[in-house]
């Protein structure tokens, strides 16, 4: 039972074949990915962000550390801020607070309790801002933490 459980708390910089945890559509499209456009990831993280192959391989290097819910819910924010529905704005934050924020959300995102609470208050009226300062936390915490492991990964190397 130790060496299963040792086996998940390696982290992804020593993790060897990133292929098998890539859905076939985005594998078959990093590897027509040009050494350019991925060497341009490093640049910043939100240039990483805003490339969808980029995107792919940070979500499947986020999966390889069990964290993949920090991107799930910067997403989930970006989406939200689209809605113009106002009938739609209330359903859709219930949904991601209850999802990502919530005390033992099934994909609860590492937040402090300021942050937390004040996401709960803002719940009370929802807007396109509730989750700011709730999503600058998570983006914060996957540029200055994932981020510079992803560079450092096998993921991203065998790209290179």
């Amino acid at each position: 039972m130790r060496t299963r459980l040792g086996c998940l708390s390696h982290k992804s910089d020593s993790y060897n074949d990133f292929t098998a945890i890539l859905p076939d559509k985005p594998n078959r499209a990093l590897k027509r990915l040009s050494t350019e456009e991925a060497t341009r990831w490093a640049d910043s993280f939100d240039v990483l962000l805003s490339h969808k192959y980029g995107l792919a391989a940070f979500r499947a290097f986020l999966k390889t550390e069990f964290s993949e819910e920090n991107l799930e819910f910067w997403l989930a924010c970006e989406d939200f801020k689209k809605t113009r529905s106002a009938a739609k704005l209330a359903s859709k934050a219930q949904r991601i607070f209850e999802e990502f924020i919530d005390v033992q959300a099934p994909r609860e995102v590492n937040i402090d309790f300021q942050t937390r609470e004040l996401t709960r208050r803002n719940m009370q009226e929802p807007s396109l801002s509730c989750f700011d300062q709730a999503q600058g936390k998570v983006h914060s915490l996957m540029e200055k933490d994932s981020y510079p492991r992803f560079l450092r990964s096998k993921i991203y190397t065998d790209l290179l």
